[in-house]
């Protein structure tokens, strides 16, 4: 059940009556024809555009439109009264059976209450984390696999078909850093002093490999040149790192579907292959590029090289892929690995990049363009940086310096649904703020306590109808009598509950699943007003007593509540909690 969806249709069914009488001309599109909770409560329930959108294409006054579209609605059951606001706003107030039968339509949906087929199976590759492998994830890694997580999830819960992905980038001269920080770990263990130079990568989480490798090859590579050991020490190191990093992604209850190596991209013809489309569509060229923006003519030295003319799809400038010496540039294999999503049928992309990735968005976005023929999107997501702070003070990383904070850091600190959620309290794009001491805070201030306190409180209410011989099982609430909910405070937390599908569908196709952490602390909020209102008010309390059936009416709405509340935890990858300590 959607009850925007329901109201919305009986508002296109009114307007098809007014086309059908003549109020309104044939060949109207009502495609742009909205129902939404209206910008201030006091309006009413839900708002609609109708009249605002159709007057032009109409030849209408607005009004009049309002005033017929009012007419016809009032005959719908469920609206009590439809009010004309301004120069055509259409305001409806409904009845309280309506709000009543959302409460019974989650109990009796249950899990199913608020997904959608929007999606309608659509294949959609949701590429997240592809941090490099040269160590273990840090906090803004912890951040990119949150927000990927969660909108994969919310992908799938609103009818696409989600794969998530990660780029393994080990194709690059960082992971011959990694080799070579390897082997000066190897010499350590093997008891030699060693000096980690600018460039190298000296934190500790390298000394058991160093360790093993001494192991395995005793002192076979001490003193040997890089040609002797680094190819074999690149893939050993990087099968290493993914370990780790698996395991991290895995403290945090992220599992990827598919591992997508770079290094499958070279020597195999799939970057040529990619490449070969394009130049067959007649966007590779030789060329010379304009000097970068504020480089004077002795900084730049004008070279010959292969460009892909990405502007022709919206970028700014045309791009490199092979330098002048023949060898790639970091953006060819990035396109034959698009390319290779594109062949392997998904029907949209989505990349969740570092705020450091901001200027890479049009060329790539070119790419994909060019390649599907403009029938692949790729939507780019950023997620800004994460500040961390802890007894007041701010916290600081160096991924080289080996003293950064780790994904496994805040993970053992706070726990992973902390984590998570917290990582969700702000859109991907702002920057956020992770407060070790107040994530753990139990206050309204703090949303993850918030939300889940009020999880725990439903659990409790069970428990205690369970204690008063009270039968609160699912299927005895989804017989309740619900009339008797009719106070505002319940009904406000029967219209929250209302929004649950609606915003399901928004912020699928937004692709921003923070809208779920946000709904969720609405509706706690409406839950523990609800809850608080109970301490002033004894016919408000959850448990009536010597009245069993009133008691389960009201248990229904607190049922219903604890429904939504996990269903969207679930979303964000977060445990409900059966009771607070």
């Amino acid at each position: 059940m959607n009850l925007f969806a329901d109201i919305r249709a009986h508002v296109i069914d009114a307007l098809s009556a007014m086309t059908a009488e003549g109020v309104l001309p044939d060949g109207l599109s009502f495609e742009n024809v909205t129902v939404e909770p209206p910008r201030d409560a006091a309006h009413g329930d839900m708002a609609t555009n109708a009249a605002m959108v159709l007057a032009k294409p109409a030849g209408v006054k607005p009004r009049d439109i309002a005033e017929a579209l009012a007419a016809k609605l009032v005959t719908e059951s469920r609206i009590d009264s439809a009010e004309v606001a301004g120069p055509g706003f259409l305001n409806l107030r409904l009845a309280a059976d309506a709000w009543q039968g959302v409460v019974s339509a989650v109990l009796n949906e249950g899990t199913a209450y608020g997904r959608s087929d929007m999606g309608a199976g659509r294949k959609v590759n949701v590429e997240y984390v592809s941090a490099n492998p040269t160590g273990p994830l840090h906090v803004g890694h912890t951040r990119g696999a949150v927000f990927g997580d969660a909108l994969a999830s919310l992908l799938a819960y609103a009818g696409h078909d989600v794969t998530r992905e990660y780029y393994i980038n080990d194709g690059g001269a960082q992971v011959d850093v990694l080799a070579r920080s390897v082997y000066l770990r190897y010499l350590e263990a093997l008891g030699q002093e060693v000096a980690f130079e600018d460039g190298t990568y000296p934190g500790d989480y390298l000394v058991p490999v160093g360790e093993a490798l001494a192991r395995d090859k005793g002192d076979a590579w001490v003193g040997q040149p890089e040609e002797v050991w680094l190819v074999e020490l690149r893939d050993l190191a990087t099968d290493a790192m993914m370990d780790l990093i698996r395991a991290d992604l895995a403290a945090l209850g992220v599992k990827m579907d598919k591992f997508f190596s770079e290094k499958s991209l070279y020597g195999t013809g799939r970057i040529e292959a990619a490449l070969a489309d394009l130049e067959g569509k007649g966007l590779i060229y030789q060329g010379v590029l304009e000097p970068p923006k504020g480089k004077t003519p002795e900084d730049w030295e004008p070279r010959e090289q292969t460009l892909f003319k990405s502007t022709e799809h919206g970028d700014d400038v045309d791009r490199p892929v092979k330098k002048s010496d023949g060898s790639w540039t970091y953006f060819a294999p990035d396109i034959a690995y698009h390319f290779d999503k594109i062949s392997r049928g998904f029907d949209a992309l989505i990349d969740v990049f570092g705020a450091d990735h901001g200027g890479y968005v049009k060329r790539m976005k070119a790419a994909v363009s060019a390649l599907s023929d403009g029938q692949v999107s790729l939507d780019v997501k950023l997620t800004q940086l994460v500040r961390l702070f802890k007894n007041g003070e701010p916290f600081k990383m160096s991924k080289r310096a080996g003293n950064f904070v780790t994904l496994r850091d805040v993970v053992d600190q706070v726990g992973p649904d902390v984590t998570r959620f917290v990582m969700l309290t702000r859109k991907n794009d702002a920057p956020l703020d992770f407060d070790f001491d107040k994530v753990l805070e139990q206050s309204r201030e703090n949303p993850v306590f918030y939300v889940q306190y009020a999880h725990a409180r439903v659990m409790s209410v069970l428990r205690k109808a369970a204690d008063a011989g009270i039968a609160a099982d699912d299927a005895v609430l989804q017989a309740a009598d619900l009339s008797g909910l009719s106070h505002e405070a319940e009904l406000n937390v029967a219209r929250k509950l209302a929004e649950w599908p609606r915003l399901v569908e928004i912020a699928a196709r937004t692709n921003e699943p923070h809208r779920v952490a946000f709904y969720l602390y609405e509706l706690a909020g409406e839950f523990h007003g609800l809850w608080n209102r109970g301490n002033d008010l004894p016919e408000l309390r959850f448990l009536q007593e010597g009245d069993t059936a009133t008691s389960q009416s009201k248990i229904a709405l607190a049922r219903a509540v604890s429904v939504v509340i996990s269903a969207g935890l679930g979303i964000l990858g977060v445990k409900p909690a059966q009771e607070m300590r």
